[in-house]
């Protein structure tokens, strides 16, 4: 029979192989017969041994006779497992045993004398050593947002995202409306309060598993943070518009702006065949038939220029501002390059090609550093030259942030996000002007 320990040990392991937990979790509690209560240990003991690593391998190093990253994969997950839970304040006995108990048997010694000897050591634990063994993140992110964004603003911002995140679901205003799904949600049991930074959000505590819950299966919500809400909101949307939402899987935003249009179109372009079939499963459960998934480089769109109303870029970058949802990508994810920051810059470039006079265009970013919000804000606007002007940034508590806006994640418990928001001002120069 599953137990939550095992369900977290088994996952650990493959988002160690390369998967990423808020897939591979789901899909791991659906097979099994935990109830409600376990199933939220499990995601618990997944999300806070894979945020707390560094801080736990800095605990069991000094404990055990072989480096950590020698041993095998089930054996160090079982580890970090029984670590994490020591820090997280469950019993000793409970946090050694039962972790052991879901230890591959001929490692059960071997795990058993090591949690043990890292349960004689706390509470009070040993000071980690420095800030970014304290907070458990890798020392180049901590080192680049102190710089980025000072001191005090980076550490509350890298403490944010060591928090779980709140589910957070955006009603489609074709099905339901936010109080009639608030009032849904409260009924079947969850804690439901509106959003602040986009006041259609509806957040939830206890709902349990997402995708289980009969609003989003039948198309009347879909999970999304506030933040990104809110980039949807800043496009503008209106009925009958011409919407191009570049690099738009897995379809959060396209769907978004699809909500709004009503008989318009969104061409929701990505270069990859196989996340392009999740926009067009995530249009088709909310009955969205204006989203026109297309197969298409950014860099180079078949879209005429000057021909759509607005322009959405949510381009590649390194998630800083998603980590609390992603918390093993904070291990994976490199600094910025520059072919990234080339990147984000061409694509918006290339996009606002294809806007008409009048329209507009935002440029959005999903993390925190200075090169790939005000850096490849300035390139870009240094490209356009006249063409576009800047709109104001969104209120508080949007902050301006060179010629766009930042989101904090500490500001409003949502994500750290970056837009720019541009209107055409002018059309290209033509041939013998």
């Amino acid at each position: 029979m599953s137990t939550a320990r095992g369900v977290a040990r088994d996952v650990l392991v493959r988002v160690e192989d390369g998967a990423y937990a808020n897939l591979t979790l789901p899909e791991a509690l659906r097979r099994t017969g935990l109830d409600s209560r376990d199933r939220a240990f499990a995601t618990d003991l997944v999300y806070g041994t894979l945020r707390a690593r560094r801080r736990v391998d800095a605990l069991l190093a000094p404990q055990g006779r072989r480096p950590i990253a020698d041993l095998d994969p089930p054996v160090r997950a079982a580890l970090r497992l029984g670590a994490y839970q020591l820090l997280a304040g469950v019993a000793p006995h409970a946090a050694v045993g039962e972790t052991v108990a879901v230890t591959p048997p001929r490692a059960r010694g071997y795990v058993n004398g090591v949690l043990r000897a890292v349960s004689a050591l706390g509470p009070p634990w040993p000071e980690p050593a420095g800030l970014a063994e304290g907070l458990s993140y890798p020392d180049w992110i901590v080192e680049r947002l102190t710089t980025d964004l000072g001191a005090d603003p980076a550490r509350a911002a890298l403490e944010a995202q060591n928090a779980p995140p709140r589910l957070t679901l955006r009603p489609n205003p074709t099905r339901v409306d936010p109080g009639a799904l608030a009032e849904e949600l409260t009924g079947g049991g969850a804690t439901v309060t509106r959003g602040t930074v986009a006041p259609d959000a509806v957040a939830v505590r206890g709902g349990g598993d997402p995708a289980a819950l009969p609003a989003v299966a039948e198309g009347r919500a879909t999970p999304q943070d506030q933040a990104s809400q809110a980039v949807v909101a800043q496009v503008g949307a209106q009925p009958g518009d011409r919407i191009l939402d570049l690099a738009a899987a897995p379809g959060g935003k396209a769907t978004g702006l699809a909500e709004r249009v009503g008989d318009g179109v969104v061409l929701a372009a990505d270069l990859h065949p196989g996340r392009l079939r999740l926009v067009a499963a995530a249009a088709a459960r909310l009955g969205l038939g204006a989203v026109h998934p297309v197969l298409a480089d950014g860099r180079s769109l078949p879209v005429p220029a000057e021909r759509v109303d607005r322009a959405l870029v949510d381009a590649p970058c390194s998630g800083l501002g998603v980590l609390r949802r992603r918390p093993e990508a904070r291990w994976r994810v490199p600094p910025p390059t520059p072919e990234l920051l080339a990147l984000q810059v061409d694509l918006t470039v290339a996009a606002a090609a294809t806007v008409r006079v009048g329209g507009i265009l935002v440029y959005s970013v999903c993390t925190l550093t200075a090169a790939e919000t005000t850096g490849v804000a300035d390139a870009v606007l240094a490209a356009l030259g006249d063409t576009y002007r800047v709109l104001d940034p969104p209120a508080a508590p949007w902050v301006p942030w060179g010629p766009g806006a930042l989101l904090l994640p500490q500001a409003a418990d949502t994500d750290g996000m970056f837009l720019l928001a541009l209107e055409r001002v002018s059309g290209a120069p033509r041939p013998g002007r």
